[in-house]
């Protein structure tokens, strides 16, 4: 018996799947980010509007860079943290 026929299949994304998977995510994410900055700044300029989704959008460059170099667990983490954070801010901080 080998050590290949002792071991149990895998099931789930590959490490590869994972990676596209969180990169795709954070891009869209991203873009959403760049659609809802651009409504926010419509209806009232403000520099805490720019600073909450600039730093939002920045948050997920990140992402996709950790998410390019293996580090997806640690940038899914990050991007529910930040953007959780991101929208409690707006809904606190800004009008």
């Amino acid at each position: 018996m080998s050590l290949s026929d002792r071991e149990t299949p895998r099931t789930g994304l590959t490490p590869r799947q994972a990676r596209r998977l969180r990169i795709a995510a954070a891009s869209v994410l991203l873009v959403a980010m760049a659609v809802v900055l651009v409504l926010r700044l419509a209806s009232r300029t403000s520099v805490l509007v720019v600073g909450v989704y600039g730093l939002a959008m920045i948050l997920c460059g990140v992402v996709i860079e950790l998410s390019r170099h293996g580090r997806t667990r640690l940038g899914t983490w990050i991007l529910g943290v930040g953007l959780a954070a991101a929208l409690a801010a707006d809904w606190i901080l800004l009008p």
